[in-house]
This record gives C-alpha cells, sequence and structure tokens, in this order.
C-alpha cells in the first residue's frame, strides 16, 4: 500500500490561506481606523467596531498629553521658576479641564443617542449647543485670568520671581481658555458621531504647530522673537487655535457625519439644559477623582521627598501605559450611546462586555510588563537609589488591581456613554473619598506599611470601583436613560 501527504500539504495550504486571510483583514481594519470609518457601528461586528473606534481614540488621548509634555521639556531649559509658573497655571486649568470633561462626556453621549436614532439634525443641534455652552463658560473664566493673574498666582502660594515669570504665561493659557474648551467639545462631537479619526487628525495638526512654533518663540530661534515662557503659551494657544479652526471647518463642510449648519445654528434652551444636567455629573467625576490623587499625594508625603518622587514617577508611566484602556473606554461609551438611540440596548450590552474582555487582556500584560521590568522602567526617569524602590512599589502594587480595573474603566464609560453620569460620581465618591482615602491613611500610619499601604489602597479601591460598576450595570437602569 502506498501512503500519501497531499492531503496532510492541503490542510497545511488551507491553515496558511487562512492565516493570511485573517492578516490582511487585521491589516485592513487597521488602516480604515487610521483613514476614518464610514461603518454604521449600530450594524455588523463589534470587535471590529471597538478596534475602529479605539485605535484612533487612543492616538488622540496621546497627542492631548503631548501639548504638556512638550511645554515642560522646553521650558524646563529656562529655570525652576518659569517651570513653577507653568505647574501653578495648570492647577489653575483643573476647573476649566473639569467642565471642558464633564461637557465633553454629555457632549459625546448626545450626539451618539442621535446618531443611533439616525436623527442627523438633531445631532446638529445638540453640537451646536455644546460649542454655544463651551464659549459662553469661557469668556468670563478668560476674562478673570486676563486681569486677575498676580491674584491667582498670589492665592497660589508662588513668589514674586514665579510670578514675574510665568504672569504672561497664565494670562495667555487663561485667557484663550476658549480654545481649549472648544478643543475638547468638537473632538467630543466627532466621537459622538463616530468620527474618531478625525478627532485623531484634528490634534496631530494642532501638535505639528506647537511642536514647531514652542522652541522658536521660547529661545528666539530664526526670524522669531524671544519670548522665555510666555512663547510657549503663545505656541500652544495657535497650535490648538489652528485646531480648533480645522475641527469647525470640518463639522461645517460636512466632511464629517455630523454638520453643523447656519439653517440649525440656533439656541435650543432645552437641548442646553439637558446638556448641562449630563454635564454636571461629568464634572464632579473629574473634580472627585482628581480631589482624591491629591489626597493621597498629601498621605505619601508624609514619607518624605523620595516617597513623592517615586510615586509622581510611577504614575505617570501608569498613565502612559493607560491610554490605549481610555481609548477602549472611549469606545464602549459611543456604542452604547449609539446602539441605545438604535433601539438595541441587547447590542449596546454586548459592545460593553466586548471591551471589558478585550481590555482585560491588554492590561493583565501590563501588569506581566509592570511586575517583571518595573525597575527598569522607573530607572529610564531616574536613577536616585532612595526614589527607585518607592517607583517600583508603586507599579508593582498599583498594577495587581489592573485586571478588576479594565471592567471598572469600561463599566464608568458605558454609564457616561449612555447619558448617566450620576451613577459614576456616586461610585468614584464612594470608593475615592469614602473608602480608599481613609483605608491609605489607616494601612499607610496605623497599620504601619509606609508609602506602600498608599498603594495597595489604590489597588483595593479601584477593585471596588470595578465591582460595583459591574453589578451597577447589570441591574440595567442605564437602557432606560433618556437623553
Amino acid at each position: 500500500m502506498q501512503y500519501t501527504n497531499e492531503p496532510l500539504e492541503s490542510a497545511s495550504v488551507v491553515a496558511a490561506a487562512r492565516g493570511s486571510q485573517k492578516s490582511s483583514s487585521v491589516l485592513a481594519t487597521l488602516r480604515e481606523a487610521f483613514a476614518g470609518s464610514s461603518q454604521d457601528f449600530t450594524e455588523g461586528s463589534i470587535r471590529r467596531a471597538i478596534v475602529l473606534l479605539a485605535v484612533p481614540m487612543v492616538l488622540e488621548m496621546s497627542m492631548e498629553s503631548l501639548f504638556g509634555i512638550v511645554n515642560v521639556f522646553w521650558v524646563a531649559h529656562l529655570g525652576k521658576e518659569s517651570a513653577a509658573a507653568v505647574g501653578i497655571t495648570e492647577s489653575l486649568l483643573t476647573i476649566i479641564f473639569a467642565v471642558a470633561m464633564g461637557l465633553s462626556m454629555a457632549t459625546t453621549a448626545m450626539v451618539a443617542r442621535r446618531i443611533g436614532e439616525k436623527d442627523q439634525p438633531g445631532a446638529s443641534v445638540a453640537a451646536f449647543q455644546a460649542i454655544a455652552i463651551g464659549i459662553a463658560v469661557s469668556v468670563p473664566v478668560g476674562l478673570v485670568g486676563i486681569f486677575f493673574t498676580p491674584q491667582l498666582f498670589h492665592l497660589m502660594g508662588a513668589s514674586g520671581e514665579v510670578q514675574a515669570a510665568g504672569s504672561g504665561y497664565s494670562r495667555m493659557i487663561i485667557g484663550t481658555n476658549v480654545v481649549i474648551m472648544l478643543l475638547f467639545l468638537n473632538n467630543a462631537i466627532f466621537r459622538g458621531a463616530g468620527d474618531a479619526a478625525i478627532a485623531m487628525r484634528a490634534l496631530w495638526f494642532a501638535n505639528v504647530i506647537n511642536i514647531i512654533l514652542d522652541p522658536c518663540l521660547i529661545f528666539g530661534l530664526g526670524p522669531f522673537p524671544r519670548l522665555g515662557v510666555t512663547g510657549s503659551a503663545i505656541a500652544t494657544t495657535i497650535g490648538r487655535g489652528a485646531g480648533v479652526i480645522l475641527q469647525l471647518y470640518l463639522l461645517s463642510s460636512g466632511t464629517a457625519r455630523v454638520r453643523v449648519s447656519v439653517r440649525l445654528s440656533k439656541l435650543d434652551f432645552g437641548v442646553m439644559l439637558r446638556l448641562l444636567r449630563v454635564s454636571v455629573g461629568g464634572m464632579f467625576q473629574f473634580l472627585v477623582a482628581t480631589a482624591s490623587w491629591l489626597g493621597l499625594m498629601r498621605i505619601v508625603s508624609e514619607f518624605g521627598d523620595a516617597a513623592i518622587a517615586g510615586y509622581t514617577i510611577a504614575i505617570r508611566i501608569i498613565i502612559f501605559a493607560l491610554l490605549p484602556s481610555w481609548g477602549m473606554s472611549n469606545a464602549a461609551a459611543t456604542l452604547v450611546g449609539q446602539n441605545l438611540g438604535a433601539g438595541k440596548p441587547d447590542r449596546a450590552e454586548r459592545s460593553v462586555w466586548s471591551a471589558g474582555l478585550i481590555n482585560m487582556m491588554f492590561l493583565g500584560l501590563v501588569t506581566v510588563i509592570f511586575l517583571i521590568f518595573a525597575e527598569p522602567l522607573v530607572r529610564i526617569f531616574t536613577t536616585d537609589a532612595t526614589v527607585v524602590p518607592y517607583g517600583v512599589d508603586a507599579l508593582r502594587f498599583i498594577s495587581y488591581g489592573y485586571v478588576a480595573y479594565a471592567y471598572g474603566m469600561v463599566m464608568v464609560a458605558a454609564f457616561n456613554g449612555a447619558g448617566d453620569t450620576t451613577t459614576p460620581t456616586w461610585i468614584n465618591l464612594g470608593c475615592y473619598w469614602l473608602f480608599q482615602i481613609p483605608l491609605a491613611y489607616t494601612l499607610a500610619n496605623i497599620a504601619g506599611l509606609g508609602a506602600q499601604g498608599v498603594f495597595l489602597a489604590i489597588t483595593i479601591a479601584e477593585s471596588c470601583i470595578a465591582i460595583t460598576g459591574v453589578l451597577m450595570f447589570r441591574r440595567g437602569s442605564w437602557k432606560l436613560r433618556k437623553i
């Protein structure tokens, strides 16, 4: 009897062909994510929809964080007074960012809902109201920044040298805060509509201009005047302003899924009130979370400058590592809003569980990397032998809760995408302020764990947020939310 390996060879060829097709499909999806997709996200593969939305959203957020990195990098060359002025201004901007974040959450939810309902005019009306609210909030804040900068610096405890170095910077950044607000809000419109790639490109455009102008205006390169730290503010404002102009052009030209036309550009106080009602919860979410991190920093500070430095470095690494997870969470928010609008609550729920699973796998990988490479990662930022151990402990301890936190992030975003910003606010308030802060103090001081107690409290609290979020999500009341 003669034996042949033809069936085996045929099976190998089929397997190879399938593998090749799968690779081609993945590459095609990634190309579509970068270029911009016209897919209806209320139909088709949920996982493909998550990728199409999440990839550009991750890159968009990376570009937003790049503004701060570029500014700090160049301003640090001017001395500690200039760097301190930038830090104080960023602290003053916390309120502006809170308002922008809250309005952005509400805007994304409302635009996504109208797109899911196939109500394009309704999405346009919601978009215009968001822009109008953003401008109305920004103008008085800008006037305060222009006329009362010295008083604001004094309230923040800045020295005379810091005030002298940074008053021009602060006046420019706070005085023109409208470009920050509109950059956030316009991209929230694009994300809600499913145009994540447009939001990404707008921030790329803004960042390229900022990166080019920053050193030129700070140090007076070529024909540019030497303006010091004020030059950084001017460069950033021009970059953000250019990004806003591009966004408004795309919104008015019909290039995006939402078109803000002259015909629909009228104030609708009913829509405005709904946006404001939803956005208040989003603002408190941001402020509660931010304030809790300040509270933790205060507890860590009791263990010395090395503990503060190590914790700060670890948090910077963690924030960078979590960018893909935030992109995944924002994708889930868009899918929830659009599918609720389309009358498909079950598909909205499946989208959240799928995004949570993908996020869990990603953060599981990050956990392994942090556990193995924590010390080399911290040593990229410092070689101080007193600082490194604290940074390593923070990375490792906090990463223990990542698998649970993966679901927590997505659940919170899902509530926001449904227009329910109240539930996540109460979750944050309970888990952060009523639980995390007291637990951190107890573990650090009473139990004698020192800074490690704070890091462990973060892990436990974030896991509680995940568990609470999942339990609340499973109740399903978010499906009935009207917006």
